[in-house]
């Protein structure tokens, strides 16, 4: 019986070493299997999946730590859709996995209700009973925590399970750091694509905001972010504004505004420095892009550096969603930073292109005056002097209707001269409200009226003259359209030393005896108003010919 009983035990023994052999390879193959993939949200569930495996748990999840001793990432096995779906919310770090984290070391429990620290479950969660809780380190520092519940049989876990799945971890945080790099380097590579796209569009003489979404979807894609919005300063600089958006409901953000003033994109612009939260519900600061979307992480990243920061790059992703991380930030505040550097560059090339542009008028002026007006003059001056030879009254009427057309000619290209010589581009100058106003009345005349400028309208015109002569010029026009019936109109405004004068000329039916003048009467009041004067004639062909003339001098009159 003695010899039967050592027979039994020998056998128990060898059949526990078997056991270990296998775990101890089923151990290996794990530990291969987890390192053998790059993606990190691959690799989390499989070392969750592995971990199940080993010690025969029925549940399993991985809690990646954040910030204030709460879980940022949950990754759970073994729940089914139905259970999941059931499932209020996953745990947020209190209670035992919060004690976890706070204090990362090995926890075994028969029972979690049993232990002082555990917090309950949230509501739909199935209930469960046996408990190992193991950290996972990478480089020193928690990363998270296995958990592994409910030992298949109704057992508990035992030392050979904790010492397996902390030999998991281990390896597993090797795994992590791996993919880590793995990550950041296939970052780097995206940030130096990007640079080089957005550097090359802006170079190339891109639209400002084309490269802008460029800028934008490149920032997204690099962190994986589901929104991206470009915030720039308006001309307060009190406001940031959204000028262009890249991702889910990027049409939604469109009219974005955010106070530079208490919002975290101003804190960024002012500060000059990325910042970021884990849940903008919760956040304490006014997130604008969160107003239009359901979003959890938040950043803010200065595009610039500080002291000269041009804008914000703001990014959220949804709500359960991992947070942005140092080195994602980090990242995307160069990629910001070149960038703006590449905008500032854009900005010299167009800086450099306007003043070619404007060079160019210059000379095209000087020659227009140097050369072609002088000799326009000559052969007017010598069509004048032709005037006297000409015996035939016909011959010599000619000539004084071409000595006309070339003076007409010279006003012309000296208008055209000091348009050239106009500095900026002129879209909001005299010159191109006079001739908005004229081409706009092209419609309702049936026909384009002629128009002469002469003079440097832009700059040689007063503030008070400025606001006057659009509102003159248009109340003119029309009258020559409600009431005048004409064929040709003829619009001149000529700036000479003294005065301002308009002119406007039809040859419609006329002023009519008796009529009502309010329009007439508004203008002439406009005039006396500068100390100038208001003027209607009937030339000799028909028509009306009105002159609205004030002085430049508005501290008298002439």
């Amino acid at each position: 019986m003695r010899l039967d009983e050592l027979l039994e035990e020998l056998r128990e023994r060898l059949e526990a070493v078997l056991a270990t052999r296998d775990r101890v390879h089923a151990l290996l193959d794990a530990v291969v299997a987890v390192g053998s993939d790059l993606d990190l949200g691959t690799m989390l569930r499989r070392i969750v999946e592995t971990a199940t495996t080993l010690v025969d748990a029925t549940y399993g999840a991985l809690g990646v730590a954040g910030d204030h001793s709460t879980l940022v990432q949950f990754v759970p096995v073994g729940l089914s859709e139905e259970e999941i779906a059931k499932i209020e919310h996953w745990p947020r770090g209190l209670g035992l996995l919060g004690l976890l984290i706070k204090e990362p070391q090995t926890l075994r429990l028969a029972r979690i209700t049993d232990h002082p620290a555990s917090y309950g479950f949230p509501p739909g969660h199935p209930p469960m009973g046996s408990f190992l809780g193991v950290p996972v380190r990478v480089r020193e520092e928690v990363f998270g925590n296995l958990y592994l519940t409910e030992k298949r049989g109704g057992g508990e876990f035992d030392e050979e399970d904790e010492a397996i799945v902390t030999a998991l971890a281990t390896a597993a945080g090797v795994a992590i750091e791996n993919a880590r790099l793995y990550e950041e380097t296939r970052r780097r590579e995206m940030w130096l694509q990007a640079s080089a796209e957005v550097t090359t569009s802006l170079l190339s003489g891109a639209e400002p905001d084309r490269v802008l979404t460029l800028i934008a979807r490149r920032a997204r894609q690099m962190v994986g972010a589901d929104i991206a919005v470009v915030l720039l300063p308006d001309e307060t600089g009190r406001v940031l504004g959204a000028v262009v958006a890249d991702g889910t409901n990027h049409e939604r953000v469109a009219d974005a505004r955010a106070p530079v003033a208490g919002s975290l994109a101003g804190m960024a612009f002012t500060g000059g420095e990325p910042l970021m939260v884990t849940d903008a519900a919760e956040a304490e600061i006014p997130i604008v892009i969160a107003e239009y979307a359901s979003l959890g992480p938040v950043a803010a990243v200065p595009i610039g550096a500080a002291g000269g920061v041009r804008g914000v790059l703001s990014l959220g992703k949804r709500q359960g969603r991992v947070p942005f991380n140092q080195a994602e930030l980090r990242t995307l505040h160069s990629f910001a930073g070149q960038a703006a550097i590449a905008l500032e560059l854009a900005e010299g090339r167009m800086d450099a292109e306007r003043l070619g542009l404007l060079e160019d008028r210059d000379r095209i002026a000087k020659d227009l005056h140097d050369v072609v007006i002088q000799r326009l003059f000559a052969v007017a001056m010598t069509l004048m002097s032709t005037v006297r030879l000409v015996e035939r009254p016909e011959a010599s009427e000619r000539l004084r209707n071409a000595i006309d057309e070339l003076d007409g000619t010279i006003r012309q290209i000296r208008s055209t001269i000091f348009a050239l010589q106009t500095p900026g581009d002129g879209d909001d100058g005299l010159r191109a409200q006079i001739v908005t106003l004229v081409e706009g009345s092209r419609g309702h005349l049936g026909f384009m009226p002629g128009l002469t400028m002469e003079g440097r309208l832009d700059s040689g015109v007063p503030q008070a003259i400025a606001e006057h002569l659009p509102a003159v010029l248009r109340e003119a026009l029309s009258n020559v359209v409600r009431h005048a019936r004409a064929s040709r109109v003829e619009v001149s405004v000529e700036l000479g030393e003294e005065r301002l004068v308009l002119v406007v000329t039809d040859d419609g039916v006329g002023l009519p005896t008796g009529g009502r003048r309010s329009g007439l009467r508004n203008l002439q009041e406009r005039a006396e108003d500068l100390g100038g004067f208001l003027a209607t004639e009937t030339p000799e062909r028909g028509g009306t010919r009105l002159v609205w003339s004030v002085p430049l001098d508005q501290e008298g009159d002439d």
